[in-house]
């Protein structure tokens, strides 16, 4: 019988770090717990325990026995000393490598390989996501689910990849990132909390074509990974599916196109928090206690308005309207896929009418961008066409945009907001 292991930190203790300050051994969190215990006194009157506390990453979303599995009557911590030690210890270097990250260079496919597994099992290894994970594969039988559990290792995989990636940056901003007990977060404007798509543990779709997925890297530092689909149309309805949704498959990373430079002022970070806080399952931390209470920090509550509706969008100018990707190999033979991850064996590879949609929608939404916030750009794409030499747009490209906004846009029948 193992012994050991059975303190399990469903929240890395080393990526809880990220949000203290650094160089600061003693730093502890302030802890706020949504959903407070309740106890009756003598009277029969019900008191909810106090829900701010402090404490250090140790202390901090962990459980008893959360990976314990039992077979025969034994006991068995093997996931934990195992399976989730190589993930954490690999996805630590690679969040180390994102956090950081402003150019191509060497050790990015590494460091992609390895975040890509850490991000699908953070998602689900949490109580929120074990208990979302339970009503998926239909069991309550704790060896099953964490059997399950270890299959799912490049579930989005396929879907995040063929997302754009956006690294925001928070050092503007006196306000910085809070850590909750689901750090990978999915925001859609159509799943406010109280809808069906975020009651008790459930988490809008990533493949809903309007999903955002957000993961703190640091203090400072924001990934968000939004479907493609969403930034060339985003007039369509964020409920509809994206297309090829089909997960565990071979696909192509474009590190070109990772958008980096985007800075956050201290209301955009606030509305992040507030999001990463509406959509906890029961804790957020922080190193400031006010960062906690983002709420009345925001100019609006509204789901679908935060940001004006743009908040977490990469900047549409510096996204590259591709068809997809050709790899040749020394054998001599190829391989091909469309932007969406299509063979050319596959049904909708090569859709002409489809991308023909798209591309006016997406010359629409650049229009509605270059009006919203003027030629400087919220994000620079690594692609060579849209290098720094173009975080601001020259007079002639930004009215290029504008016009393109009034010749496209009138023809679509549904605004977004």
């Amino acid at each position: 019988m193992v012994t050991t292991h059975k303190r399990n930190h469903y929240v890395p203790e080393w990526y809880q770090r990220r949000f203290l300050p650094i160089g600061v051994n003693s730093a502890e969190f302030y802890r706020l717990d949504l959903k407070p215990d309740s106890v009756v006194d003598a009277k029969g009157k019900t008191h909810k325990l106090g829900n701010l506390k402090k404490g250090g990453p140790k202390k901090l979303f962990v459980e008893e026995d959360l990976y314990t599995t039992t077979i025969a009557g034994l006991e068995s911590n093997e996931i934990e000393r195992t399976f989730f030690g190589r993930v954490d210890r690999l996805g630590q270097q690679a969040v180390d490598y994102f956090a950081t990250f402003d150019s191509l260079g060497e050790g990015m496919f590494k460091a992609y390989q390895d975040l890509i597994p850490f991000l699908c099992m953070q998602k689900f290894r949490t109580p929120k996501g074990l208990k979302y994970l339970s009503q998926l594969v239909e069991a309550d039988d704790k060896n099953i689910i964490l059997s399950e559990l270890q299959r799912l290792t490049r579930i989005y995989g396929a879907v995040w990849t063929e997302s754009i990636w956006c690294i925001a940056d928070a050092t503007s901003s006196d306000t910085k990132f809070i850590v909750s007990d689901h750090p990978v977060t999915v925001y859609n404007e159509d799943c406010k909390p109280e809808s069906e798509f975020c009651r008790g543990a459930n988490d809008p779709e990533v493949r809903l074509v309007g999903s955002h997925t957000l993961f703190p890297l640091s203090l400072d530092k924001l990934l968000v990974l939004t479907n493609l689909s969403w930034v060339r149309n985003p007039y369509q309805s964020p409920l509809n599916i994206r297309p090829n949704p089909e997960l565990n498959r071979p696909t192509v990373m474009s590190f070109m196109d990772i958008q980096v430079g985007r800075k956050l002022t201290d209301t955009e970070v606030n509305e992040v928090n507030y999001i990463i806080k509406r959509r906890a399952y029961r804790y957020v931390a922080a190193a400031d206690r006010e960062w906690l209470f983002p709420e009345s920090k925001i100019p609006r509550r509204n789901w679908r308005k935060l940001g004006g509706g743009y908040l977490l969008f990469p900047d549409p100018r510096s996204v590259s309207f591709s068809n997809g990707i050709m790899m040749g190999y020394q054998d001599g033979s190829v391989v091909t896929f469309d932007e969406y991850g299509r063979s050319p064996m596959q049904e909708g590879y090569g859709d002409k009418n489809g991308r023909d949609g798209e591309w006016k929608t997406f010359q629409a939404f650049q229009g509605e961008f270059a009006r919203i916030f003027g030629p400087k750009r919220k994000g620079i794409s690594l692609h060579p066409d849209f290098g720094t030499a173009f975080s601001e747009d020259s007079e002639e490209m930004h009215q290029l945009n504008l016009e393109a906004e009034k010749k496209f846009r009138p023809k679509f029948a549904r605004r977004r907001w």
